[in-house]
């Protein structure tokens, strides 16, 4: 095959990828707003008054609320009733309908419950405006886009004004709600043009001005004034249900108005109205020509007359009958009185029965393109712009006249206020205010050839004087919006990747993501962080921008199916963070635990020629199961991995070849890959990473902030479990191994690191132990002291071999005995008889309950206990000093 055609077929490829993202990210939408609908169905009082008829039938269909069958209740509901009776199984149901209420309400309220121990504002909802300064300079437009001729004005000549002034500007129409969320995150100033104040939008309004952004209202018409446009004789013409639409919207926009608080007008008395009505901070900014207009005029061929005067009207809607009528009377006149003038209405008019008599002198136009009606401007001699003498009108800009001068015909104008700031009356053009003298002034352009080329030459000459684009720039646009100024960094630009995120810390990945950034933002590295965010009832989905000591984090809402592909390519997430990518323009990304984010990150690094680095967190990048867990919890013992073997492991499973495509690219193209321990760094390089490209970063922990309290003196060992429900922590073991016991000599903490993120994952009464259970929520980085003070022992029994373990150090730090397997990154710090204990990765509950059982018979060991290895430990300072140097080699900068 030629390399020409290999290229084509090589963009052939890429384009139907992208059009599958396209359908993809469409799907993912509409399923998010399904979820939202669903979500508030069912925290409706409604859905909660029918609950009581939905079990009952559940029931009778043989089936519990939350689809469970019946038959498997009995083992449950036994094991209950024969430890508590019938009050212990009411106290379960009342306790599972309470929280089920009680997430109900997060929902209903929207945000999780972070920063309410502070008396600080949601990080969402905080302000977060001097985080914009790192950000390129970006204009955003929030419009309505479905009116052309009014986007033509004053969408896109703005947009091709401030992108010659060296502005990056995004348009999004404000019927998108979470794309303009998204948006707004990413811009330095923001413009609302014509926007209605619906609820969502007054949202994005509310959003912007978190952001600092000093949101601006933009309108070409006085749409916010019903006094004042009801004086428009136009609006009575209209019949009633479309009159009363368009009144109807007043109100929301002078809702919209007034929340935004600033303005920009189209013309001087326009923003005196916008000002009246309580905007004190309100600019001008003129309709004008643009690119397209000039080069439609100056395509246009030149006009040769055929002996007749034609007068031309141009009507974009239906709503100038009244208007026209301040020019009817003269122009009848005159053409009774001048047998060569003709009229051309282009566009909508309801034009007088009376002008019938002029017979084929009247033409009428409708349905054409600008460019087509330019085409047929410029083949009359005279073209008007009459308007009643009302507010409604001298807020309107001359846009008329600037459309006649620049195919260089002479126009009549009525005296309205933005005709009369260019118009010299017998110069460049004519004023009539009244019958006589519209008739008047049609006579003399029609018998005066060269009158009428004077004025029409002399407008040409003065609209391109102020109104050519290269004016406007320099002029008004420059004078309201200035020119971007791009601040060079001064150090190191990191922008980091990880699935969760604060206030979501979810997870060892995420802890050490957040420590590390925090303290490069303390060595003066700009950072900003995308990560993922859950869709709550009171904020539009789309990113959320906010501050985490010192970073910039922007959150995106991920779509449900992180179970499957969507974890591994999520299209949407990587055209977010392409935009991110842009707007940060970062000397180096930095990815930790990418799942649900997407490989594609790495590819949309790699098209920006910006350079990354990998933390492998886990196996994730090798092994389609993340911690190369088989399905009944055992670990698969792999060390070179055989896709053959993985195949029978996920024997359903279609995509494992085009997997390890993906994630071998992505390991490939990373300027640096980095393990947090020499056990996990022996797994990459027996999947073929050459010793070179990883180096281990050790994790640092938040080490303990005052003495250790004393345990009490024979009172029952305290065993803690922070791994969670997941079987590849070892959860089902230990609940296994536990309940083995026969003593009752020990009290076991469990921490349910699911109720941070809104709902309840271990129930106490699923247990049958003789020891006491506790059910406690995960601890914050700020409360390790206080909860490893309730345990003496840290029980570890994960199943596979961890790339580090970060709550097994954090236990070893605090003279916490651990229990753990090995080998793996989890116990690289533990000395087995000495610090802890190390298991062997057998897979049986047996083991694990003869050293609990080990360590029961031996409590007075813990009477005063210390490690005495905690000087080997690693600490968050080392870690981030190493990584700091990392990210500069990767970034090619000077160490």
């Amino acid at each position: 095959m030629r390399d020409d055609a290999r290229d084509t077929l090589t963009e052939s490829y890429r384009s139907a990828a992208r059009l599958n993202g396209l359908r993809a990210e469409q799907l993912q939408k509409e399923n998010q707003l399904l979820l939202r609908q669903l979500s508030l169905i069912q925290t409706s009082l409604s859905w909660r008054v029918t609950l009581p008829l939905r079990a009952i039938r559940a029931l009778m269909l043989g089936k519990l609320l939350s689809g469970i069958p019946v038959r498997e209740v009995p083992g449950r509901f036994l094991r209950l009733w024969g430890r508590d009776g019938l009050a212990g199984i009411q106290k379960t149901v009342v306790h599972r309908l309470r929280r089920l209420q009680r997430v109900g309400a997060k929902v209903r309220d929207g945000l999780p419950e972070a920063g309410s121990e502070t008396g600080q504002p949601h990080p969402y909802k905080a302000a977060c405006g001097h985080q914009a300064e790192g950000l390129r300079p970006k204009v955003l437009i929030i419009a309505e886009l479905s009116l052309r001729q009014c986007a033509k004005y004053r969408v896109w000549q703005k947009r091709d004004f401030l992108t010659a002034l060296g502005w990056s500007v995004q348009v999004v129409d404000w019927r998108d709600i979470a794309d303009a969320m998204s948006a707004l995150q990413l811009c330095t100033q923001v413009i609302f043009y014509r926007v209605p104040g619906f609820e969502d939008v007054l949202k994005l309004v509310q959003e912007a001005h978190r952001l600092e952004l000093a949101p601006r209202w933009e309108v070409d018409d006085l749409i916010f004034d019903e006094e004042e446009y009801r004086q428009n004789g136009n609006i009575e013409a209209l019949p009633a249900e479309e009159r009363d639409l368009l009144l109807s919207g007043v109100v929301l926009f002078r809702r919209c108005m007034l929340a935004c608080g600033r303005g920009i007008a189209s013309t001087e008395a326009l923003a005196g109205a916008m000002r009246r009505t309580g905007l004190s901070d309100v600019m001008v900014l003129e309709n004008a020509l643009d690119v397209e207009t000039l080069k439609i005029a100056a395509s246009l061929p030149v006009h040769s007359g055929s002996g007749r005067v034609w007068v031309s009207y141009g009507s974009g809607t239906n709503t100038h009958d009244a208007d026209f009528r301040q020019a009817e009377a003269g122009l009848l006149a005159a053409m009774a009185e001048e047998p060569r003038l003709c009229l051309r209405v282009i566009g909508q008019l309801q034009l007088s029965p009376v002008f019938e008599r002029f017979g084929e002198r009247v033409e009428r136009l409708t349905e054409l393109s600008y460019a087509e009606y330019l085409q047929a401007l410029s083949q009359t001699d005279i073209a008007i712009a009459p308007l009643e003498p009302t507010l409604f009108n001298d807020c309107k800009s001359n846009i008329k006249f600037l459309e006649a001068a620049i195919v260089q015909v002479a126009a009549i104008c009525s005296p309205r206020a933005a005709f009369l700031s260019v118009m010299r009356d017998g110069k460049n053009g004519c004023l009539a205010a009244d019958a006589e003298g519209w008739r008047d002034a049609f006579l003399r352009l029609a018998r005066d050839d060269g009158y009428r080329r004077r004025l029409a030459e002399a407008a040409y000459e003065d609209v391109m004087a102020r109104y050519a684009p290269e004016a406007m720039v320099q002029t008004q646009a420059r004078l309201l919006f200035g020119v971007p100024v791009i601040r060079e960094a001064q150090d190191l630009r990191v922008l980091m990747a990880n699935v969760y995120f604060a206030p979501r810390s979810f997870g060892g990945a995420t802890i050490v993501a957040e420590e590390m950034g925090g303290r490069l933002v303390r060595k003066g590295v700009k950072v900003s962080v995308l990560t993922s965010r859950p869709s709550v009832m009171d904020l539009p989905d789309g990113d959320i921008r906010y501050d985490v000591d010192g970073m910039t984090v922007f959150a995106s809402v991920l779509p449900d199916d992180q179970g499957g592909l969507g974890q591994l390519d999520n299209p949407a997430m990587a055209a977010r963070f392409a935009e991110i990518l842009e707007a940060c323009q970062p000397d180096v990304v930095h990815v930790h635990a990418a799942q649900g984010l997407g490989a594609g990150l790495l590819q949309v690094c790699q098209e920006k020629g910006v350079p990354y680095v990998l933390t492998l967190h886990d196996a994730w990048w090798l092994c389609e199961r993340q911690f190369m867990v088989r399905a009944e919890g055992r670990y698969c013992f792999q060390t070179t991995i055989d896709p053959a073997v993985c195949q029978a492991c996920v024997p359903g499973a279609r995509h494992l070849a085009d997997r390890a495509v993906v994630m071998r690219q992505a390991l490939n193209g990373a300027a640096l890959l980095i393990s947090p321990s020499q056990a996990h760094r022996e797994l990459y390089l027996a999947n073929g990473i050459a010793p070179e490209r990883i180096v281990v970063n050790r994790n640092g922990f938040r080490w303990p902030e005052r003495p250790r309290r004393k345990r009490t003196a024979g009172t029952p060992l305290r065993f803690g479990f922070v791994g969670g429900t997941e079987a590849v922590k070892g959860y089902g073991l230990l609940k296994e191994a536990m309940q083995s016991l026969s003593r009752s000599d020990w009290e076991l903490v469990l921490v349910d690191n699911k109720l941070n993120l809104g709902f309840q994952s271990i129930f106490p009464e699923d247990w049958s132990v003789r020891g006491q259970l506790r059910v406690v929520p995960a601890y914050t980085q700020s409360g390790l002291d206080d909860f490893y003070d309730q345990v003496d022992v840290l029980l570890f029994p994960s199943q596979w071999k961890e790339s580090y373990g970060l709550t097994v150090r954090e236990a070893l730090a605090r003279d916490v005995w651990v229990v753990t397997t090995s080998p793996g990154g989890q116990s690289e710090d533990v000395v087995d008889g000495l610090n802890g204990t190390c298991l062997p990765l057998d897979g049986k509950a047996r083991t694990l309950a003869e050293a609990v059982s080990s360590l029961l018979d031996a409590p007075e060991r813990f009477e005063a206990y210390a490690n005495p290895f905690r000087d080997r430990l690693a600490t968050y300072d080392i870690q981030a000093d190493e990584l700091y140097g990392f990210l500069k080699q990767a970034s090619g900068r000077r160490v």
